[in-house]
């Protein structure tokens, strides 16, 4: 397991963040740094590529930036991403508009780099590694599942106090529904095999007991940030950090809010699932319980626990060992 760390330190020293941009083409790979200003150039092949890898390491910067250029892209985001760097490939019209924005109208290589790096600084795109088309059908895919989900839940509900003329149309609409949600679940497994960094995004989640395949899924799609924020700030951003509420009839209790509610769910799902699987997560809800806390605050703690876990795996890039992980 390596323990070199690519991702947000949790000190209190401010550190100079890096952008890169890389203008890709089918032979070469230029590349600009702000706000540094270092430039240079390789060839897009196997040595290039991983002569660039072991740079970007080095550095370590905040973002990655390549534009979409019709698979040139590929082989050298899916070597960035798998070691653990954090890169955006990004629409080359947002980046062309930005260009005509910031008056940036001449057309080389060194200035493509240059406005792709300088692109990346001031809009800061998601990291995903993959073309944002790729990465917006995926969290469709993750967002019509959910729904399915819950109207077949519901019809299943109403089921139970319906008439008994309209049991049967009830019936036929469950089955049309999970139709629909099978073939969901197959495009969504497929989308994901057909990419080597979803995929192996999906095989690091998984490692962990307690994580099936639906909530790897979810965590792709719907928190890209997972393994680039720090603790505090990762479980603030899914809503499982809890805030002061010290108003009225509220004061000295704590409470969470906000937050992305999806995300929430599936991690949920898979905090009770772990609490029976998950040696880590069990005892720390059977220590919590003990000291008398209720269910859902014991729940909330370790939900925040588990994905404090996962950001520290995806950081690290290293799979489920407890013994090995680095604290989260």
């Amino acid at each position: 397991m390596t323990s070199r760390n690519h991702g947000p330190r949790e000190t209190g020293m401010t550190e100079t963040q890096h952008f890169v941009g890389v203008d890709v083409s089918k032979r070469t790979l230029d590349v600009m740094v702000r706000p540094t200003g270092g430039l240079w150039s390789v060839a897009n092949d196997e040595q290039g590529i991983a002569e660039l890898r072991e740079r970007m390491l080095e550095l370590r910067p905040h973002l990655i930036v390549l534009e979409a250029t019709g698979g040139h892209e590929r082989e050298l985001s899916i070597a960035l991403v798998l070691a653990g760097l954090a890169v955006a490939v990004v629409n080359p019209r947002q980046v062309r508009d930005f260009a005509k924005a910031v008056g940036k109208l001449a057309k080389t290589d060194r200035v493509d780099a240059g406005v792709i790096a300088l692109f990346g600084e001031r809009v800061r795109p998601e990291a995903r590694g993959v073309p944002e088309e790729e990465a917006s059908e995926l969290g469709a895919l993750v967002t019509r599942r959910q729904q399915l989900t819950e109207m077949i839940t519901a019809e299943k509900n109403r089921l139970g106090l319906a008439k008994r003329t309209m049991k049967p149309r009830i019936r036929e609409h469950v089955q049309w529904l999970q139709r629909q949600l099978a073939d969901v679940e197959l495009e969504l497994r497929r989308m994901v095999e057909s990419s080597p960094i979803w995929r192996a995004r999906e095989n690091l989640l998984t490692s962990a007991p307690g994580i099936g395949e639906k909530t790897a899924y979810a965590l792709i799609a719907q928190l890209p940030e997972l393994g680039r924020l720090t603790s505090k700030q990762i479980a603030a951003l899914v809503g499982v950090a809890p805030f002061a509420r010290d108003s009225g009839r509220y004061r000295g209790q704590r409470k969470i809010w906000g937050g992305r509610a999806s995300v929430r769910s599936a991690l949920y799902m898979a905090t009770f699932a772990a609490i029976h699987c998950n040696p880590i997560i069990r005892a720390h809800y059977h220590h919590l319980r003990n000291r008398g806390k209720e269910f859902k605050v014991a729940m909330v703690a370790c939900m925040r626990k588990f994905l404090v876990i996962l950001n520290t795996m995806v950081r690290f890039n290293t799979p489920w060992c407890p013994a090995a992980l680095p604290r989260a």
